[in-house]
């Protein structure tokens, strides 16, 4: 059952204009993380670490949280159209499968968008003639990042699925993009869901760490708590 609905969401992804995000958001952030490493390389002086820097200082604030929501509203919008939600309460399969399969095409969202990210910061440290060879941590850096945004992603598809407003949970997210900027520069960044980004991806650090202690339990705790409240949500929800 749930592979056919999980077959379902991607023939309604398909031929989405939504994959159109994972390509042009990734570009003008990367355009803008070089263009500030350029304009500042007297101070930003440790190669490819520094281009990191600039690059993640878009993304995990901004870019990263506002794609996370755009496709968690589109993965329930046509749900909230048209009585289709009334559907899936009647359905025979089991209500969570839904949630399930829209998590799993959040997860490919994640990895097509962070696997872009990495070929960007590639291509721009090429660009930019960054002279050292592509560091090892970048490997990590992606991994981290997908495991730390299919956690985000799991939020914002529990917060599009209780609000019917496509632009509100767009909204919510950049707001928690906002807060896990302050949580984690406090030091809590594995204590708030939407910091676990800058955790996961080593924002703002200049030199070669791959400290992620608490990471994989946080984002392990934060998914079953979105996947557990999904179950009891819809589990209650009526016609």
């Amino acid at each position: 059952m749930l592979y056919s609905v999980l077959k379902a969401e991607f023939i309604k992804l398909r031929r989405s204009i939504i994959w159109l995000v994972i390509f042009i958001l990734p570009i003008i952030s990367a355009v803008l993380g070089t263009s500030n490493y350029l304009l500042n390389q007297d101070i930003l002086t440790n190669g490819w670490f520094s281009l990191w820097t600039q690059h993640t200082l878009f993304l995990c604030y901004f870019f990263l949280p506002a794609m996370f929501g755009v496709f968690a509203s589109y993965l329930w919008q046509l749900e909230h159209q048209n009585h289709n939600w009334n559907l899936i309460i009647a359905s025979p399969i089991p209500r969570v499968y839904h949630f399930l399969a829209k998590f799993i095409a959040m997860i490919v969202f994640v990895i097509f968008t962070q696997s872009w990210i990495g070929i960007l910061f590639i291509l721009s440290g090429k660009l930019s003639n960054v002279r050292t060879s592509v560091p090892d941590e970048l490997g990590s850096w992606i991994y981290f990042g997908i495991l730390a945004g299919s956690t985000c992603g799991a939020i914002q598809l529990c917060i599009s699925m209780m609000i019917k407003n496509f632009a509100t949970p767009v909204g919510l997210a950049l707001i928690g993009g906002i807060i896990g900027l302050a949580f984690y520069a406090k030091g809590y960044g594995n204590l708030f869901p939407y910091s676990l980004l800058e955790v996961g991806m080593q924002a703002n650090v200049s030199h070669a760490s791959l400290g992620h202690q608490g990471l994989i339990t946080s984002c392990a705790f934060y998914t079953v708590i979105s996947i557990t409240f999904a179950y009891f949500w819809m589990k209650n929800q009526d016609v």
